[in-house]
């Protein structure tokens, strides 16, 4: 059954647009999967460490026939493909980073994956994204999207046009 699913993306090394759109091109691309929309491009400040560059961030919303773990899989594979590794530092630098942010009205707490995404609440690199593709979402808890929007400033973002990159 076709579930609808919005993907959290965002890159800061190895040309950052082109790692963002080499990934929605393999999100497309997966099976029993369909890439519904995807956000204008937004440059973020980092979280952590602040001796790193900008993010390029983005949404996508898919409609999927995968379970939650298994696109999981899927997303972790095309961030491996994309230069990805994983280390210890939590919010360090990464080529590519694919979060699941919401599975239709699912609520997943597993090991490997929490959803909701985790303090995607408070964070407007994900949030105004998110709202530009999905403007009347509600969240699993009833919480209306344009309620989290006005407790998260826009502060720090910057909306690329088309012909940006970085």
């Amino acid at each position: 059954m076709r579930v609808r699913v919005y993907i959290g993306l965002g890159s800061n090394l190895s040309t950052p647009t082109e790692q963002l759109r080499n990934a929605l091109a393999a999100i497309a691309a997966l099976p029993q999967t369909a890439l519904i929309a995807q956000s204008s491009l937004y440059i973020s400040d980092p979280l952590g460490p602040a001796d790193q560059p900008r993010y390029v961030n983005a949404v996508a919303a898919l409609d999927t026939d995968l379970s939650p773990l298994a696109l999981l899989d899927a997303l972790q594979t095309i961030e491996q493909e994309q230069g990805r590794t994983r280390k210890a530092e939590r919010w360090g630098p990464r080529t590519l980073d694919l979060d699941i942010l919401l599975f239709g009205a699912l609520q997943v707490d597993e090991p490997r994956l929490t959803v909701p995404h985790y303090h995607m609440h408070a964070r407007a690199f994900v949030l105004y994204p998110l709202a530009e593709i999905a403007p009347h979402l509600r969240l699993p808890d009833g919480r209306a999207l344009t309620e989290l929007l006005s407790n998260c400033p826009f502060a720090g973002l910057e909306r690329l046009n088309e012909t940006s990159s970085i």
